[in-house]
């Protein structure tokens, strides 16, 4: 429903239909991921990512894996590497290469990958008793950006600044370095 006050205000409203007719599930997961971090420089390596996903009665196993695998590495980069940036005084893009906007590549991927799917959690409601694969997995990526925060936690109490400081994403190298709060003086050879 799109209703117009005045020449100045428009308001939007959304009025879900009715949900009975539409099978209603949950899909759960569980991630964990190793990540190394080198707090001078802000890069890093996922070492292994161990993904337990509930896709319901795969109807194609290696399919399924396909689609976690990349719905994960599409989350890696909304979550670590993908900032988009704009002019605040044209609105033009400044992001629209990869010289400075970078979407996942191949060194991105975990080195050590292992994906299983849940076994026995036929859904009933799904097609052929399966549950959607694509994006769920998605979500699950974010467990990077947890194990880089724990690594700038670390980092910060090491030199004594052990506070609360949020990490938004993308949590791209220079916000990560940045976060660190290196100081080249502490640098002992």
């Amino acid at each position: 429903m799109l209703e117009i006050q005045d020449s100045s205000e428009i308001i939007s409203v959304y009025e879900p239909g009715k949900a009975e007719d539409e099978p209603q599930y949950n899909s759960y997961g569980v991630t964990c991921t190793e990540v190394e971090f080198d707090v001078l420089t802000g890069q890093y390596l996922i070492n292994r990512v161990d993904l337990l996903y509930d896709c319901g009665e795969s109807m194609n196993p290696m399919v399924d894996v396909g689609q976690v695998e990349g719905a994960f590495v599409m989350g890696l980069g909304y979550w670590l590497t993908e900032q988009v940036k704009f002019d605040p005084q044209s609105g033009r893009l400044l992001t629209d290469s990869t010289w400075e906007y970078k979407p996942p590549m191949a060194k991105d991927i975990p080195i050590d990958f292992r994906i299983q799917l849940l076994k026995n959690a036929p859904n009933p409601k799904g097609v052929l008793r399966s549950k959607a694969v694509g994006e769920p997995p998605l979500c699950m990526s974010t467990s990077a950006l947890f194990a880089l925060k724990r690594c700038v936690e670390a980092a910060r109490k090491d030199v004594q600044k052990d506070t609360f400081f949020p990490l938004d994403g993308p949590a791209t190298v220079d916000k990560l370095c940045e976060l660190c709060l290196t100081d080249p003086s502490q640098f002992v050879i």
